[in-house]
């Protein structure tokens, strides 16, 4: 795991560095917030170990302008007061997670794991879906969903969607779609393609009163995304 600790106590920092690495662990330290803020929009992290009181600019205001550009990589804050209002400004703030000082390395090192694994399990998700607007197609399962609403495709209509949503920067013409789906064994004078195209339509666009399926005479088709 790479971790950054951001933690103003020299003493207390050396001691959770010691106590990661000893768990095999890469762990880089800094003891400033200003400092802090540049190192994460050069570098990524697995896991960002923050105190709230920190120099330069505190946890609560670094972790809320690292969410600006960063809303995946966990945080947890470290703080000497276990008030509710602090904890609840610091999950506002975009933390993840939250522990008082003093605190057990074993319990800090645990949390890091957790909220790491969880993080990397989410990630695989989000990577197993295809995207474009409100439509996502889970590649996985097999489903596509438009809004919250998950749409009962066949296997032809679903293959032609992916590509179509998977290609949805140019215009993906006829003759790519036979080949790609049908393997080009198809009489290329058929309708076929149209006629896919129409139930899909039919599924995916006219229900929610949309029109992102369109046809680009003489070319083939494409995913509207305006």
């Amino acid at each position: 795991m790479n971790l950054l600790l951001i933690e103003d106590d020299h003493t207390l920092a050396q001691n959770i560095t010691e106590a990661l690495r000893a768990e095999q662990a890469h762990v880089k330290v800094v003891y400033d917030g200003m400092l802090a803020e540049r190192l994460l929009r050069k570098e990524a992290f697995d896991c960002v170990i923050m105190d709230v009181n920190l120099p330069g600019k505190n946890g609560f205001e670094l972790c809320k302008a690292y969410r600006q550009f960063n809303k995946s990589t966990p945080v947890i804050m470290l703080t000497a007061f276990a008030e509710l209002e602090d904890k609840v400004t610091g999950f506002d703030a975009g933390a993840d997670d939250y522990l008082t000082k003093p605190f057990y390395m074993r319990e800090l090192y645990l949390r890091i794991q957790n909220l790491v694994k969880r993080s990397r399990q989410l990630q695989e998700e989000v990577s197993s879906n295809l995207a474009a607007g409100d439509v996502v197609i889970n590649d996985d399962q097999k489903k596509v969903y438009r809004g919250q609403q998950e749409i009962m495709l066949t296997p032809r209509e679903y293959q032609i969607l992916y590509m179509l949503i998977d290609n949805k920067d140019r215009v993906v013409s006829k003759a790519e779609l036979m080949k790609e789906i049908w393997g080009g064994n198809v009489d290329y004078n058929t309708n076929t393609i149209e006629v896919y195209i129409n139930f899909l339509r039919n599924k995916i666009d006219k229900p929610f009163g949309q029109k992102s399926i369109k046809t680009k005479v003489g070319y083939g088709y494409y995913w509207d995304m305006s």
